[in-house]
């Protein structure tokens, strides 16, 4: 192994032992589009897919974990919803199934999911928003962590990630951490290694890979996107708290603004009750993503995409993009060993 490859095996070793992969890459989960066939792609391309078991019923996990298994011998990991109706059924499938690893998401997980999947001998991932939320879920007995920034796609928080990785990389080294949110070529992955990360996270880059069963207009929207296309959902009112949601924006973005407007007004004008019209704001995105994942109706749907969507460039296999995150980085390593070795000879 050249000198170039060693470096970059020994800056995500922990990752890559952590997942039992060649690549410490996991792929985002990404409800209606990380599903069995783009994640064992990731599998098979030497990364780690993970299933984005959404709003799924016990049966339809279990369907997905078999089907998977049918298309990767390659480990992958299945991303339960903490608050799923079913989440304690949703780990007897994951437990069943022979699942390896579980990442924990949209919320602090429950202390007794957490202790069910570790007693059963499955590792555990959370998300960490914080520092002090980081330091809750590793004396809960996570086994990993993953820190995403507000660059990300889909629901997000109000840190970005390079701030996050400040925060919390060099304070956890108990656990591997991975990074993720606005990731999109190699050269990040390093610098992210660099700074004590185990491996990153990458959702957006993989939503136009060949294996990824979203509506070729979806694909396109992804294609035509800038970085500033991604933007947050907006929050008018305090009194109609929303959780934010990066998605490209189209005519839903302005249908919502104008529906929280007119319940706004509604309140305001005693005509409507507040937690009636709040319900009423909430659900207003009910059934958008598989609108323009599936259906391809990419202006009345929510198109979720993160801010590296501009790095999205055209449809590849999923074994091209992770060489080409691959490349990248070997190339920024080599650069650097090389600057290195030049200013040694001088010296």
């Amino acid at each position: 192994m050249d000198l170039v490859a060693q470096h970059l095996d020994d800056l995500w070793a922990k990752g890559k032992a952590f997942l039992g992969v060649r690549y410490a890459i996991l792929g985002g989960a990404m409800t209606w589009v990380s599903e069995r066939n783009l994640v064992s792609a990731i599998s098979n391309a030497g990364g780690f897919g993970v299933i984005a078991s959404g709003a799924m019923s016990p049966d339809l996990l279990r369907t997905e974990i078999q089907e998977t298994k049918a298309r990767t011998q390659n480990p992958f990991g299945v991303n339960l919803i903490t608050l799923h109706p079913h989440l304690i059924k949703l780990i007897d499938v994951c437990v069943e199934e022979k699942i390896t690893h579980v990442v924990l998401a949209g919320g602090l997980p429950p202390a007794d999911a957490i202790t069910k999947l570790k007693d059963r001998g499955l590792k555990v991932i959370c998300f960490a928003p914080a520092l002090v939320l980081a330091k809750k879920l590793l004396k809960l007995g996570v086994d990993a962590l993953i820190i995403e920034g507000m660059e990300a796609g889909g629901h997000i928080g109000p840190v970005s990630t390079s701030v996050l990785a400040q925060e919390i990389l060099p304070y956890v080294t108990e656990v591997p951490v991975f990074v993720a949110g606005g990731i999109g070529r190699g050269e990040a992955i390093v610098s992210y290694l660099e700074m004590g990360a185990a491996g990153c996270q990458l959702g957006t880059r993989f939503v136009c890979a060949t294996e990824s069963i979203a509506h070729p207009e979806f694909k396109k929207t992804f294609i035509k996107a800038q970085a500033r296309d991604a933007v947050t959902s907006p929050q008018l009112d305090p009194r109609f708290p929303i959780i934010p949601v990066r998605a490209i924006a189209n005519q839903a973005t302005k249908d919502f603004i104008a529906y929280q407007k007119e319940y706004i007004e509604k309140v305001d004008r005693q005509e409507v009750h507040l937690k009636e019209a709040q319900l009423n704001i909430e659900h207003f995105w009910a059934g958008a993503l598989r609108r323009a994942v599936i259906e391809g109706d990419v202006e009345r749907g929510s198109v979720m995409a993160g801010q590296s969507v501009g790095m999205v460039t055209s449809e590849q296999p999923t074994h091209d993009i992770i060489g080409e995150l691959i490349d990248q980085a070997k190339s920024t390593l080599h650069s650097r060993i090389s600057y290195t070795q030049r200013i040694s000879a001088q010296c």
